[in-house]
């Protein structure tokens, strides 16, 4: 598809999100199953939902504008997810994986908020007012996702898991201090009296 107006620029934007948004679909299950963290499983679950709504929207714009939604593949989602998939899968403690899970999750919100954002600045340049209105809609719910990964981090998994306290999982600075003592109790070097024969 050549570009030759913006307009063509925003199709080709539109067809990325709904590429983006299908492979979303089909991964969020996964990363359901793979959280231990109650409230980042129904945080999953809740935004499984949203994103079936946000292709429901992106449907809605093609009936708009005509044409199919499908025909293109988003490889930037397709690495993201490939990603956050593997680290579901990685083996270890499950709040390390969980606050490894949110990252992963998190870019993928980056992405769609990048995306859809600049998106919408397109559909609202060119007075496209129906299509600006349900892209701010998606822009909105993504941003509130990525708040609320966020906010389950902070609270409730970062701070819980292994190796955050510093006395737990890093003896760096009390062996600095060790050797400090050490250092302390070492006697300076005395220096040698010399004779010089007359």
């Amino acid at each position: 598809m050549a570009l030759a107006t913006m307009h063509d620029l925003m199709i080709a934007e539109l067809k990325d999100l709904y590429s983006a948004e299908t492979q979303l679909v089909k991964a969020l299950p996964k990363m359901v199953k793979g959280a231990t963290t109650p409230s980042l499983k129904t945080a999953f679950e809740n935004h499984l939902v949203e994103t079936q709504e946000h292709i429901s929207r992106l449907e809605q714009i093609f009936e708009m504008v005509g044409g199919s939604p499908k025909g293109k593949k988003c490889k930037g989602m397709e690495g993201l997810l490939e990603e956050g998939l593997e680290m579901v899968e990685e083996d270890g403690d499950d709040t390390v994986r969980d606050a490894g899970i949110i990252a992963s999750a998190q870019r993928v919100e980056h992405y769609e908020i990048a995306a859809y954002g600049s998106t919408h600045a397109f559909a609202t340049i060119m007075g496209h007012t129906e299509i600006a209105e349900l892209l701010e809609l998606t822009l909105n719910e993504e941003k509130a996702t990525d708040a609320l990964l966020s906010q389950i981090a902070e609270e409730e998994v970062n701070g819980a898991a292994p190796g955050m306290d510093a006395a737990e999982g890093d003896d760096s600075a009390e062996d600095a201090e060790d050797a400090e003592d050490v250092e302390d109790e070492v006697p300076a070097p005395v220096a040698k009296k010399t004779t010089r024969g007359k």
